[in-house]
C-alpha cells in the first residue's frame, strides 16, 4: 500500500480563518514540502527510561545526548531539567542550582535566575539548549519574574542567554506551551496554550518577544471538541472539561513554514513564518488551515519532512499523508503521549505524560505521576 508520506500538500485548503473582528479573510493554500511515495513503517516502541516524576518535554542534541523537563504541575519536583545517561538515570541540566528553586522556598530563590516549571527542551542546530519556562506552577499564577527562554551551550554546559518575558507575553493566565527555532538561528517560535491563545515570535539576537495571532481561531480551543480517553470524556471533578488553545508545533525544514494546533482541537494550520514575524494583519489573514488531524499534544517534523503527531486519545503516534493522520504506533505503554524529538539515527523519542491519569482529573489518584520516555525505531 502506497502512502503519501510527507505531510502537507494537496489540495486546495479551507478558507483561512480569521482573527477575531478583523475582517474575513481569503481563501489561502496549504503550504508544505512535496509529499513522498512511501510506507510509514513497520516501528518498534522500546522503553528508554522511567521516571518517578511526571515528565513532559524531549530534546536530542545532533550528539544523541538525551534531555527531559518535568513541569510542576501537581508536585513541587526536585528537578527541571535533566539529561538522561544511557543506564537511564538524571543528572539536572545545567546544574543543580538552576534547579534548585521550590515551591516552598519560592521566597528565597529568585525566579529569574532558575527553572520554575519547565514545560519544554528543544536542542537545535547549533549546539544549544533551549528552556521553555512559562513560571506557572499547576498551570496557575505566572510567577513574578519566573516566566522566561533559557540557552545553554551543550559544549560548556553553561547558560549562555536568558530572554525573560514581561506581562505582555507572559500574562496572567498564559502558559507558554512549546518552542521551535529558526534553523537560522535569529528566531524562535512559541504557543501560548493558556487564556489568551497565540504564537509568540521570539527574536533571538535582540532578546525581543511579540504575541502573534493572539486571540484568532486557530490559537484558541475548537468549539465542540472534547478530549476522550479510552472512551472517558477528560473531564475535572467538578464536571468542566479540558480547554487548552495552540500547544503543538513544527517547523519546516527550510524554516519557511510553521505548523500547529490546539490541544482541544482537531485541526492543523500553517502559515508562512515571514509573514508572521513582519505583518501581524496580514498573519491573521494568511493562516492556513491544512487538513483535520485528531487530538494532538506534540508535533514532530522530521529531517525528511515528515509530520508527526501524538495522539492522547488512542495512546498512539500518527503521520500527517497529506490528506489524514495515520497510526504509525499504537501501544497502550503510550499513556498519553506528549512530546517528540529525533535523534541523529532517525529514532523518535517520546515522552508518555499520564496527563489524563493526573489527580486533576481522577480524584483521589497520587499526586507523584511516575512516568517514561520511550524511542520510535524503524524496523
Amino acid at each position: 500500500m502506497v502512502h503519501r508520506r510527507c505531510l502537507l500538500t494537496g489540495g486546495l485548503v479551507l478558507a483561512a480563518l480569521g482573527a477575531g473582528t478583523r475582517s474575513a479573510p481569503a481563501q489561502s493554500q496549504a503550504m508544505a514540502p512535496p509529499a513522498r511515495a512511501g510506507q510509514p513503517g513497520p516501528f518498534r516502541l522500546e522503553e528508554a527510561a522511567r521516571f518517578d516524576h511526571q515528565v513532559t518535554g524531549v530534546a536530542v542534541s545532533p550528539e544523541g545526548r538525551v534531555f527531559v523537563n518535568f513541569p510542576r504541575w501537581a508536585e513541587d519536583v526536585p528537578i527541571s531539567v535533566a539529561e538522561v545517561a544511557k543506564d537511564g538515570s538524571l543528572k539536572p541540566y545545567p546544574d543543580e542550582e538552576w534547579n534548585s528553586w521550590r515551591n516552598t522556598a519560592a521566597s528565597k530563590l529568585l525566579p529569574r535566575d532558575h527553572f520554575v516549571c519547565v514545560q519544554s527542551v528543544v536542542a537545535d542546530n547549533r549546539g544549544n539548549l533551549w528552556v521553555l519556562d512559562p513560571a506557572a506552577p499547576g498551570m496557575d499564577k505566572v510567577v513574578s519574574g519566573g516566566a522566561k527562554l533559557v540557552r545553554i551551550e551543550l559544549a560548556t554546559n553553561k547558560v549562555a542567554q536568558v530572554i525573560r518575558f514581561g506581562e505582555d507575553v507572559a500574562l496572567q493566565g498564559s502558559y507558554l506551551n512549546d518552542i521551535r527555532v529558526h534553523p537560522s538561528g535569529d528566531t524562535a517560535f512559541m504557543t501560548d496554550s493558556g487564556a489568551r491563545g497565540a504564537i509568540v515570535v521570539v527574536d533571538l539576537r535582540k532578546g525581543l518577544a511579540i504575541p502573534r495571532l493572539d486571540g484568532h481561531p486557530s490559537t484558541q480551543p475548537e468549539k465542540g471538541v472534547e478530549i476522550s480517553v479510552a472512551g472517558a470524556k477528560l473531564r475535572r471533578p467538578d464536571g468542566r472539561p479540558l480547554q487548552a488553545g495552540s500547544d503543538g508545533i513544527a517547523l519546516s525544514e527550510d524554516g519557511r513554514t510553521l505548523f500547529w494546533q490546539a490541544l482541544t482541537g482537531r485541526t492543523l494550520y500553517s502559515i508562512e513564518t515571514a509573514t508572521l514575524m513582519s505583518d501581524p494583519d496580514e498573519a491573521a489573514r494568511k493562516v492556513a488551515k491544512v487538513g483535520t488531524t485528531c487530538i494532538a499534544d506534540g508535533l514532530l517534523m522530521s529531517r525528511d519532512g515528515e509530520l508527526y503527531l501524538t495522539s492522547p486519545e488512542d495512546n498512539s503516534i500518527k503521520l500527517w499523508t497529506g490528506e489524514r493522520a495515520e497510526s504509525v504506533m499504537s501501544d497502550p505503554r503510550l499513556s498519553w503521549p506528549d512530546s517528540m524529538a529525533e535523534g541523529g539515527d532517525g529514532s523518535i523519542y517520546v515522552t508518555a505524560s499520564h496527563l489524563h491519569e493526573m489527580s486533576w482529573f481522577r480524584h483521589g489518584a497520587p499526586t507523584v505521576l511516575p512516568t517514561e520516555l520511550f524511542r520510535l525505531v524503524r524496523s
